[in-house]
C-alpha cells in the first residue's frame, strides 16, 4: 500500500512538472512575440492619424456605405486572409437581440467560405478589395461599423492600437470615460485613441 502511494505521488509530481514546463514554454513564446513587436505612444498615433486623416475618413465612409442595414460588422485583414470577421444585429436601443450571428478568424480571402460570407453581407469581391485598399491607404488593418467607428491601427504582440472616430462631438459627460490614460486617451472631440491589451504583455499605453 505504501509503495502504491509513493508511486502515485511520484507520478503526480512528474505530471505537475510537465504541465509547468509546458506553461512556461507557451508563455515564453507569447512573450517573445509581444516583446519583438513595436509599441506606440499617443504622440505617434496622433501623428499617423493626422498624416492619414483623409484616408481614414474615406475608409470609414466607404465601410458605412456597404454594411447592411440593421447590421454591425467588424473586419480585420492580415496578408491574404480575413484575420477576423464579426457580424451582429445593430443595437436599436429597443431591446433588440444583439447576439453575435457570425464570428470567425483566419478566413482565406480566396475561398468558398469567404464567398459565402460575402453573399450574406451583400458584398462583391470588388467591395471587399476596395475596403482592403482603403484601409491599406489609411495605414490601418481593421474597422467596425459601430458608433464610434473603431479603426485598428496596428497590432503589437497580443495587444492592438485603435482610433475611435466619432461622427458627433463627444459629450462632456463621456470625456472622463474616454480619457483614463491607460486604455483610452482623449485626443479631440472626434477622436479617442485606444489600446487593447492582450492576455500577456502591456495593458496600458506606453509613455
Amino acid at each position: 500500500m505504501k509503495n502504491w502511494v509513493k508511486i502515485s505521488l511520484i507520478s503526480i509530481g512528474i505530471f505537475g512538472i510537465i504541465i509547468l514546463m509546458f506553461f512556461i514554454y507557451v508563455s515564453s513564446m507569447f512573450w517573445d512575440i509581444g516583446s519583438s513587436d513595436e509599441t506606440y505612444n499617443a504622440a505617434s498615433l496622433i501623428e499617423n492619424f493626422n498624416n492619414k486623416q483623409t484616408e481614414i475618413y474615406n475608409a470609414k465612409k466607404y465601410f458605412k456605405s456597404i454594411v447592411p442595414k440593421y447590421k454591425e460588422v467588424e473586419i480585420e485583414f492580415e496578408g491574404d486572409k480575413i484575420e477576423r470577421l464579426v457580424i451582429m444585429p445593430q443595437d436599436t436601443g429597443r431591446g433588440s437581440n444583439t447576439a453575435v450571428e457570425f464570428q470567425d478568424w483566419n478566413i482565406p480571402i480566396k475561398s468558398a467560405k469567404a464567398d459565402s460570407l460575402l453573399k450574406v453581407l451583400g458584398w462583391s469581391d470588388n467591395s471587399l478589395q476596395t475596403l482592403r485598399n482603403k484601409l491599406d491607404d489609411a495605414n490601418c488593418i481593421s474597422i467596425t461599423s459601430a458608433e464610434p467607428s473603431q479603426i485598428g491601427f496596428k497590432r503589437s504582440g497580443m495587444g492592438m492600437y485603435y482610433f475611435n472616430v466619432f461622427d458627433k462631438p463627444i459629450p462632456d459627460s463621456l470625456k472622463s470615460r474616454y480619457n483614463d490614460s491607460c486604455t483610452y486617451i482623449y485626443a479631440n472631440k472626434h477622436l479617442v485613441l485606444e489600446y487593447g491589451g492582450g492576455a500577456i504583455g502591456p495593458q496600458c499605453f506606453g509613455k
